[in-house]
């Protein structure tokens, strides 16, 4: 497969809570990191190894600087991210309760990356990449949404792989059922869905994913990965399955979790030789699992989004001081 990740959608600034355990409001200082989920994808991909680019628009602004700096830093290809002066960088508060999950609120009247549109997206973008990647966030109806259209339509034309995580945020959202209905828009697309046990029921209409297949299945989608957090993930293709345990550990801060699992995913697939994703042994498919497992549970363990993206080096000593051994067998490095 060729040796790149293309993601387009959001990048911004969280702002997360020097204190947990309670609500937005009663928070009285935060920390800023950068973040945005295909943002964190790109991150994740490119601190393993593999070049990433990402595809969005940012206020030319203090927020906007420290972003490009931060994804520069991640070893991110920047190249293609444009600022204005006219809107401002996405901003995102967060609150964290005791166990680590999170509540948001977006700042995103005047987002600079919804106004990124199809007139930015060329045909040579894509001559180097293997896959490209994208979430529902920046899927409201904007120039940003068509942008996302346009580079999806130029990926089937070359055979590039898509990979789709909905990555629900409700509170973007004036109307559930509009979500719900882009969503369906786009699924048509992926060859990659990445889905989590809080999102089947809504996306779906069913209780359980063996029920949910064939409507996951109806379209091009060649392989399902269903996460269920701490109880680990199983890959689904229309001819079969198998399911990778998740890991016990002490979570401080869950932002960016799932995206630091499909970016772990996508980084397997991306080394290996075929793009067919059919054709890659089942035990192969198991061993991405693991690696994307133990990828997710490291960013729990760290606080804040693209900052807490691992490197290979940081991962092996994660494992080793996981299980007190040496042994990397488990391990796709």
């Amino acid at each position: 497969m060729k040796q790149k990740l293309c993601v387009i959608g959001e990048a911004l600034i969280d702002f997360i809570p020097q204190r947990k355990g309670c609500d937005l409001k009663d928070v009285e200082g935060f920390s800023r990191v950068a973040g945005g989920a295909p943002a964190n994808v790109a991150g994740a991909v490119a601190k393993l190894g593999v070049p990433a680019m990402v595809l969005t628009q940012l206020g030319k602004d203090a927020f906007g600087d420290h972003i490009i700096e931060s994804l520069k830093e991640s070893g991110i290809d920047t190249s293609h991210i444009l600022q204005t002066s006219a809107y401002d960088t996405s901003l995102s508060f967060v609150s964290l309760r005791e166990d680590g999950n999170r509540d948001f609120k977006f700042y995103r009247r005047t987002a600079a990356d919804l106004q990124y549109g199809p007139e930015n997206i060329h045909e040579h973008l894509l001559d180097d990449c293997g896959l490209v990647h994208f979430c529902s966030v920046s899927l409201v109806d904007s120039p940003m949404k068509q942008a996302h259209r346009a580079l999806l339509e130029l990926a089937l034309k070359k055979g590039v792989l898509i990979s789709f995580d909905p990555n629900l945020r409700f509170s973007l959202w004036d109307d559930a059922e509009a979500l719900k209905q882009t969503v369906h828009e786009f699924l048509p697309y992926a060859d990659i869905l990445k889905l989590s046990d809080e999102e089947l029921e809504f996306i779906t209409g069913k209780n359980g994913i063996e029920e949910a297949l064939p409507f996951l299945f109806s379209h091009r989608c060649k392989c399902v990965v269903y996460t269920q957090g701490k109880d680990g993930a199983t890959l689904y293709r229309r001819n079969d399955h198998i399911s990778a345990k998740g890991h016990q550990v002490q979570v401080v801060d869950t932002t960016g979790a799932g995206d630091s699992f499909i970016g772990a995913f996508l980084y397997c697939l991306l080394t290996e030789e075929s793009d067919d994703l059919e054709a890659i042994p089942l035990e192969r498919m198991k061993h991405h699992l693991e690696f994307a497992n133990l990828y997710a549970a490291h960013t729990t363990t760290m606080a804040g989004a693209l900052a807490a993206m691992a490197d290979q080096e940081q991962l092996r000593e994660f494992h080793h001081a996981l299980y007190d051994d040496d042994d990397d067998s488990s391990l796709y490095l």
